[in-house]
């Protein structure tokens, strides 16, 4: 078995793209209810995310032997926030990571984030963010691995 390699998207990954974001949601899915069927929001979510990653942002995909195996899609945030430093103001945002099935357990996503987060320093940016479910523990396991720490965490409760 080959390195994995990551290179930047082309628009001939387009529909290994919006397979994978279809595998991602249903994930997803399973873990919390607010998710809608993958099938049903790929275009529209895949459409959003590659314009989102177009501004100073990237996707980057991953293949062993030559298959297709996930890809990882950020781009850059700034706010206005007058209670955060400047550089807290301006930093890279990883909004999605999905590594498939086959090719899980083996640091690919590490390997996914580290070419965003390269990506993030080329443009001067100093900070990187990432999100997950919290019931998705193998991903905040991950994202541990890679050296993130919690930097605020979004509480819910439902009332209707």
């Amino acid at each position: 078995m080959e390195e994995p390699t990551i290179r930047p998207a082309t628009f001939a990954d387009r529909p290994r793209l919006r397979a994978a974001v279809v595998e991602l949601q249903e994930h997803e899915r399973r873990l919390h209810p607010t998710r809608l069927p993958g099938d049903e929001i790929a275009d529209a979510y895949l459409d959003w995310m590659l314009a989102a990653a177009g501004d100073g942002g990237g996707v980057f995909v991953v293949e062993v032997d030559s298959a297709f195996a996930g890809f990882a899609a950020g781009w850059i945030e700034k706010n206005a926030s007058p209670s955060e430093t400047p550089d807290s103001r301006r930093y890279g945002f990883v909004s999605d990571v999905c590594v498939l099935p086959a090719y899980r357990g083996r640091r690919i996503a590490s390997r996914l984030i580290e070419a965003l987060i390269t990506h993030f320093r080329r443009a001067g940016v100093t900070r990187v963010r990432i999100c997950s479910l919290a019931a998705n523990r193998a991903a905040r396991a991950s994202y541990e691995r890679s050296g993130f720490a919690a930097y605020e965490i979004v509480y819910e409760r439902v009332i209707g």
